[in-house]
Parts: structure tokens; sequence; C-alpha cells
């Protein structure tokens, strides 16, 4: 689900990539970034952005309730769009996965995009590899049943936050070479030097073959309001288009 992050991250060139977006859901997205580096931000942008597009509604699935619109852009108060946007609570991963399990059951509309946060708060309750693989593999089949669901012409993209921990524990590094495997996708988000109470960060998104990758600069207000300008180097660097031979964080 490349297409509709880069559309937020790309706000000037929605208009031209909504159309191919409207045909092909696109490979399942990982964004990774340390705490506070803005992954519910932009996955609530992310939200907003397919809920404009004129299709089904959006399933947003966190372990608790926002406490603020994180994105404050005028999509964030636009009552139609947020009226696409079912949020649910599976507050433990036995919920999750009864949700998950039980989403043929679901009445209305196929939702045409998957929202999960907080992956990692879920994986902590049983950190075992497996249990990883399991989850991963059960998103992905939600998915794609929502897919089927919504027939032809239809899709249900998938874009999964992960909090990344800090170097050095191998249980983590585990876990996300097996989640690696699921979601060939992945935007990464570094933290940069901030300016003037901003905390910035680098967003890079590999998007699996499918595009090339793109870097921008993600800064967030003391009020909560979020700017994305392009990464410098990708105006002048030909090499920042080109992917990564590695599939770790740039």
């Amino acid at each position: 689900m490349a297409g509709t992050l880069r559309r937020v991250l790309s706000p000037g060139k929605a208009a031209e990539s909504r159309e191919d977006s409207l045909a092909e859901a696109g490979p399942p997205l990982l964004l990774l970034g340390g705490p506070g580096s803005g992954k519910t931000a932009l996955l609530f942008a992310a939200a907003l952005e397919a809920a404009g597009e004129g299709r089904g509604p959006v399933l947003f699935l966190t372990r608790r309730p926002l406490q603020s619109l994180p994105s404050r852009t005028p999509a964030a108060f636009d009552p139609l769009r947020l009226q696409k946007i079912r949020f649910q609570y599976p507050p433990s991963t036995h919920e999750l996965l009864q949700l998950l399990c039980s989403a043929h059951e679901a009445r209305g509309p196929a939702p045409f995009l998957l929202l999960l946060d907080g992956l990692e708060e879920y994986l902590a309750e049983d950190p075992e590899p497996q249990e990883a693989a399991y989850l991963a593999a059960l998103l992905l089949d939600t998915a794609a049943h929502f897919s089927h669901q919504a027939g032809p012409g239809g899709g249900c993209g998938l874009i999964v936050a992960l909090q990344t921990q800090e170097e050095g524990n191998s249980g983590d590094a585990l876990q996300l070479s097996i989640l690696q495997r699921y979601f060939p996708a992945q935007c990464w988000l570094q933290p940069i030097a901030p300016g003037s109470g901003e905390r910035c960060f680098r967003a890079c998104l590999e998007p699996c073959g499918l595009g090339p990758r793109a870097e921008w600069c993600v800064a967030f207000q003391p009020d909560g309001e979020m700017t994305v300008t392009p990464w410098p180097t990708q105006a002048g660097d030909p090499s920042s288009d080109k992917s990564s031979s590695s599939r770790g964080q740039p």
C-alpha cells in the first residue's frame, strides 16, 4: 500500500496517482519508527487520504482510542472523510485475533484500507517468532478477504505500524526479519536534528519494486501540525531513486 502513503507524503502528486491506486491496492506496507516518530499521525493521514478517494470505508485498528486528531490538516476536519473511518480497539492479542478471524462475518461494505497501529504492543504479549508470523499472515489473509469481497476492480490495502527498538535485542531483530517477509514494502522514520521546537524525521519509502525509492522530511509543529517536504537529495541525486539492495533500515 505504498501508493497511499506516497500520496500522503507527496500531496502535490495525489491527483496524478489516484487513478492508479483505484486499480491496485499494492503490496502490504510496514511503517517503522521509534517512539514519537509520527507513525500514528501518518496512519491517520493515510486513512484520511483513502477516505477521500470515493470508495469503501477504512478500518483503523489500534489498542486504545486516539486522544486527539494527530494530523492538523483540512482533511482531518472533513466530516465526510471521518465518517468513512471505522475505529476498533482490540485491547489484547486474543481479541485482535478474534476480530480478524471473524472479519468474514462482518456486514456492510468491505474496507478498502486496513490499518493497524502499535503492532509491537500485541507482539509483546507473546514474543515467540511463530506468533509474529501467524499474526502477520492473518492480517494479510484478512486484507485478501476484503479484496475478494469488494469484487473486480476492488482491493484492500494494508499498512501496519511497528515501533522499532534499540539495537542489540536479538528477539526484536528476529521478529522484524520475519515481518519483513510478509511486508515487502517498508517505510522507515528516522529522527533528524529538530528546529524551532519541531520534531523532524526522515521518511524513507521502499515500495518493493513498484516505483522508485523516495525520501521526505516530515516535521511536526508543537501544535501537532504535520508538514512534509522532499528530502534535499531528491532533486539532484539520481541515486536516491534507486532501491537499496538490502531489506533493512536505510
